[in-house]
């Protein structure tokens, strides 16, 4: 499978990244390790998650995603293989939130303790943390990295000011520097991601990956009316309000390109976010086993000219 160098680091990643939010909440363990032997079987090596998935399930506390990724780990043995993605400061109930320089320290290990590995490939800050000066942030990054705990650093949901003040911190501090973005970004979300991050990420040469590729699932075509809100209990109520507005130009656009190259619309969904100029991978998962042909056929899918003027024009703004 095709590899893509990931920014300025060191680390190459397949054309999509698979999402491990629903390890352990949409998915249970059994179904997890499934899910895990397929797409790295197929080739999609690169897994993202975050210290806080999945919090948000009644019971949970944090910590089941990268719990059921290491216990994969231990039991096939390819940490060699992959490369592993996860995320510090968003809170962890009872036990910290942010980015200052005592937590991510303490945060870390009870990462690298969950997912039963002596290293995190790109260890991100989750969340903009204004509260803590973005020197001790980054200066308690590099100190990860010099340890070998963490090979490379990126941000996820910064503003392009921020982003922009988090470089000139590194390069006037000589600190470890962001070598990527993980922004909220897809068909139905364009926007906030082009009005200046994209241009910030082009200019620094960060690798993009975009979490919320597919909408919450709205665009694979699963959900076209309010009826169909009720195939997930847990998405449904998520892609309610895609529903007006451009959302149905946006499924018709996928169903006229899907048809057109034999693919699907989740196909066609991803294959536009890997055809933008300066991404480097979309985040994507499945719940089921039987959603993953549709992650790994969408990596070969190459959509013409005409085929991404069809999908921008019917994504964009609405009027």
């Amino acid at each position: 499978m095709e590899q893509r160098r990931l920014g300025s680091s060191s680390l190459y990643i397949p054309p999509l990244v698979f999402g491990g939010n629903v390890l352990g909440w949409s998915a249970d363990e059994a179904t997890s390790f499934r899910l895990l032997d397929m797409v790295v079987d197929s080739g999609l090596t690169a897994i993202d998650t975050a210290d806080v998935y999945s919090r948000w399930v009644p019971g949970h506390q944090g910590g089941e995603s990268e719990t059921i990724i290491g216990c994969w780990l231990s039991k096939r043995g390819r940490r060699d293989d992959l490369v592993i993605m996860t995320k510090v400061g968003i809170e962890m109930p009872g036990r910290g939130k942010g980015l200052s320089p005592a937590w991510i320290k303490r945060a870390v290990e009870d990462s690298l303790k969950r997912l039963q590995t002596d290293h995190i490939d790109l260890y991100q800050a989750h969340r903009d943390d204004e509260t803590t000066p973005l020197p001790e942030t980054l200066a308690a990054f590099g100190d990860l990295i010099r340890a070998g705990k963490v090979r490379a650093i990126g941000a996820s949901n910064y503003s392009a000011e921020r982003l922009e003040e988090a470089l000139a911190t590194s390069r006037a501090n000589n600190l470890p520097a962001y070598v990527s973005l993980q922004p909220h970004y897809n068909l139905m979300e364009r926007p906030p991601f082009e009005d200046a991050l994209e241009a910030a990420c082009l200019r620094h040469q960060l690798g993009v990956i975009p979490y919320y590729s597919l909408a919450g699932g709205f665009l694979t075509g699963k959900y076209r009316s309010k009826a169909d809100l009720g195939k997930s209990a847990a998405r449904g109520g998520s892609v309610a309000k895609y529903l007006d507005g451009k959302g149905p130009t946006v499924l018709s656009a996928l169903d006229e390109v899907a048809g057109a190259t034999a693919a699907t619309p989740t196909q066609v969904a991803l294959a536009w976010l890997m055809a933008r100029p300066g991404i480097t991978a979309p985040i994507a998962s499945a719940s089921k086993p039987e959603q993953v042909g549709d992650l790994v056929k969408a990596t070969t899918l190459k959509l013409s000219t005409g085929q991404i003027a069809v999908l921008e024009r019917a994504s964009a703004r609405d009027g």
